[in-house]
């Protein structure tokens, strides 16, 4: 997927799709996965992520909104990452098949900067 593209379908106006537009934007670091994955489970491991973040005060970014629109939207997704320029943030992109639409998209932010954490 071009970074063009990607600009596109961030462009819905929400919170979280606005501060991942931004961070592209500003020459973040992207990609879009080939395949799918199963909506359902991708809702119910992020269902998990955001107990998680909550329970260790971890910052995100649309996390529940991302939880129930995986859980109503029932088909398959593409996955893509923005991951910032300075790693402070990971944004996770939940595509339709086609990769045409943007079902959801969330933000973690990092406790570490990804550039600083070791190799395992």
């Amino acid at each position: 997927m071009q970074r063009e593209q990607l600009e596109r379908l961030l462009g819905g106006g929400d919170e979280t799709s606005s501060a991942a537009l931004a961070e592209l934007r500003a020459d973040a670091s992207f990609v879009v996965w080939n395949g799918t994955t199963s909506s359902e489970s991708l809702a119910t491991v992020y269902g998990r992520r955001l107990r998680h973040t909550v329970r260790m005060g971890i910052e995100t970014c649309g996390l529940a909104q991302a939880v129930q629109r995986l859980d109503l939207y029932s088909r398959p997704v593409r996955l893509g990452q923005i991951k910032t320029a300075d790693g402070s943030w990971i944004f996770m992109l939940f595509l339709d098949a086609d990769g045409n639409t943007l079902v959801a998209c969330t933000g973690v932010r990092q406790s570490q900067p990804a550039s600083a954490r070791p190799e395992i």
